[in-house]
């Protein structure tokens, strides 16, 4: 199995375009074609754990977090994370990194987060938008029904009429058209000097933006008219309720705050929580977010939509303070720690996916702070 067919896996479970833009996903080592029988799961890719992964046979390492984040500006043995990148190129070890991704697609981190707090509505604290390269535009003329075919055959080869994994897409309309050819028009249908009514096709593609400029060029090419109609229009990107940043969840039944922190220890695992409540705070919580790793770029969102409580990883003291100043409850896991309980999650979906394939934990993942 290639490297390639994990990739293919991987960005079913967590499409790439739902990470954020400032992030470094994908394959960040390695090549598709190199082989991936075995793969070890970890969130840092650290020297122990590559060190690890050599030992364990891995052909390929899907690192939570991306270890090549900033640019590298050189390739030595004189720094860690270059020495990893050196150390993996050179075992042939491809490392894959979907970070974000896994945040915001569906099933996903905080999806799984969200399902230890209880039976309730759960929705993204930032919703995902896109729109597919194909459909960013729509591109429209008016033409006599012997034109139609012609013209929506040429912009489809520009580009135009793509939708998923159909091509030729457009869609007609009948209709009366008028003009008032003045001097030195030539008109295909009608006559100059008068009011013209002509019956028209309204004809609708949608079209890449990067195609725009030479779809004009080939519909004025290709339509009969000495003036072609053409209107454009930006299509905006379409708003998914299951996939975002966070979660906000809205629990069926309200709870006390100690029972809302035993939920969370269970689901992620830990014996501690840092908790700052909220001054005059609710004895019962029935609206909470949530975010994994560091999610204080998240708190206003949450304030604003109603969250009595906020739970993230770590979060900055000053923003502790003023989520307890807007009357919101805020828990600290600890970044790690709301993350990696999600890797067996993950490691049941690739074994499903990829029963060939061996997909293991690393051990050597620890979480880099210790209480004492």
């Amino acid at each position: 199995m290639q490297v390639a067919r994990v990739i293919e896996v991987l960005e079913s479970i967590a499409p790439l375009e739902c990470a954020a833009e400032w992030d470094n996903v994908g394959l960040l080592i390695g090549s598709t074609k190199w082989r991936a029988n075995s793969i070890m799961l970890t969130i840092d890719l650290t020297e122990a754990v590559l060190h690890e992964a050599i030992e364990a046979g891995s052909r390929m390492i899907v690192s939570y977090h991306p270890p090549i984040f900033e640019p590298l500006t050189a390739l030595t043995a004189a720094v860690p994370k270059q020495r990893i990148a050196l150390e993996a190129v050179r075992a042939k070890i491809a490392v894959y990194s979907p970070h974000t991704a896994l945040d915001a697609a569906p099933g996903g981190i905080n999806d799984w987060i969200a399902s230890g707090l209880g039976h309730g509505d759960v929705r993204p604290l930032h919703v995902y938008e896109s729109l597919p390269e194909t459909e960013q535009c729509k591109i429209v003329t008016f033409c006599p029904a012997d034109a139609v075919d012609r013209l929506r055959n040429a912009l489809a080869t520009v580009g135009a009429g793509r939708i998923g994994r159909y091509e030729l897409c457009s869609f007609e309309i009948k209709g009366t058209g008028t003009f008032f050819g003045g001097e030195g028009a030539r008109p295909r249908v009608g006559r100059t000097g008068a009011l013209q009514h002509v019956d028209e096709i309204r004809l609708e593609m949608v079209c890449p933006q990067a195609s725009l400029a030479l779809a004009v060029t080939t519909l004025r090419q290709f339509h009969p008219y000495e003036e072609p109609p053409i209107e454009i229009y930006q299509l905006l990107p379409r708003p998914r309720r299951d996939t975002g940043q966070g979660r906000r969840v809205v629990l069926d039944r309200k709870v006390p705050l100690r029972a809302l922190i035993e939920r969370i220890k269970q689901r992620l695992g830990v014996d501690q929580l840092q908790v700052a409540a909220a001054h005059g705070g609710p004895r019962r919580y029935g609206t909470i977010g949530l975010c994994a790793g560091a999610g204080g770029s998240l708190l206003e969102a949450a304030v604003k939509q109603g969250c009595q409580l906020f739970l993230t990883g770590e979060m900055r003291h000053h923003d502790v303070l003023a989520a307890q100043a807007d009357g919101c409850t805020v828990i600290l896991a600890g970044h790690t720690n709301t993350e990696r309980g999600y890797l067996k999650v993950l490691r049941k979906r690739l074994r499903a996916t990829l029963p060939d394939a061996t997909v293991i934990i690393s051990k050597k993942d620890v979480n880099p702070l210790r209480a004492m």
